[in-house]
């Protein structure tokens, strides 16, 4: 079980509740750091998952507010900052796919302007938010932003068109970020490919087989493959900014 020394450092996670946001703070938790867990108000998982933490000889708070509203981010990219005490590393993870079931990629009428507003505000617009609510505290501490990306936004097929395009957005936000806030704050990406996770989206067995069956490295990724990745950029990788860093076993080759 990997773990990193994180005594006296604090991170706060985006979408958080569940898959590589939880897991992400469990790893960070479990190496000495405290963690700001955010998560939607009303997603019970989230407060079940700061209580797993902290039962577990962790430090961690609850941070609950929904990153789609500039307003509530604010707000929660504040206090968690207040109960934090500083802040060494914000993980963009907060994502929406919008769908359950994927839309083909030649299907643009099930491709709504609805659609498009909620992942691009989620996936796209959150980590903008974050990263300009956190940016004096992470200057201050010489810290770092991670973001969620995915192989979807080099152009891999992903759960609809939409969902690339945000990103793909995310990975070219990740370059400026690291232009705009260097030289005091680190800022790259992860992207994977398929994880094991409750993500949501209804893949066949059929696609799931033939997917592994593609891989070179024959699986698909876990949370936790992706999460020690997160951590690594986030306080190591001393000399990477604007990076996006690819997590998907070889498929994408």
């Amino acid at each position: 079980m990997i773990s990193f020394d994180l005594k006296n450092r604090a991170a706060l996670v985006t979408g958080a509740a569940s898959g590589i946001g939880l897991e992400t703070a469990r790893l960070l938790a479990r190496s000495g750091a405290a963690v700001a867990l955010n998560f939607l108000p009303n997603d019970p998982r989230g407060p079940e998952a700061v209580k797993s933490i902290q039962a577990s000889g962790g430090t961690a708070f609850a941070a609950p507010g929904d990153v789609g509203n500039p307003g509530s981010t604010e707000e929660m990219v504040r206090t968690a900052i207040e109960q934090l005490g500083r802040l060494d590393l914000l993980v963009n993870n907060a994502g929406v796919p919008g769908v359950t079931r994927p839309i083909p990629i030649a299907d643009l009428d099930s491709v709504t302007e609805d659609l498009w507003t909620v992942i691009m505000n989620t996936n796209l617009m959150s980590v903008f938010r974050c990263s300009k609510f956190a940016a004096k505290a992470l200057a201050e501490a010489k810290g770092a932003i991670v973001n969620t990306a995915s192989i979807a936004g080099f152009g891999s097929m992903s759960s609809s068109i939409c969902y690339s395009a945000s990103k793909a957005a995310v990975i070219n936000l990740t370059k400026n970020l690291s232009r705009s806030l260097a030289p005091n704050v680190r800022v790259n990406a992860v992207a994977p490919g398929v994880v094991e996770s409750s993500w949501g989206i209804g893949w066949t067995e059929e696609h799931r087989k033939e997917s592994i069956e593609k891989t070179p490295l024959k699986r698909w990724a876990t949370t936790a493959d992706v999460a020690e990745t997160i951590a690594y950029l986030g306080f190591s990788a001393r000399m990477m900014t604007g990076q996006t860093v690819i997590i998907d076993g070889g498929i994408s080759l």
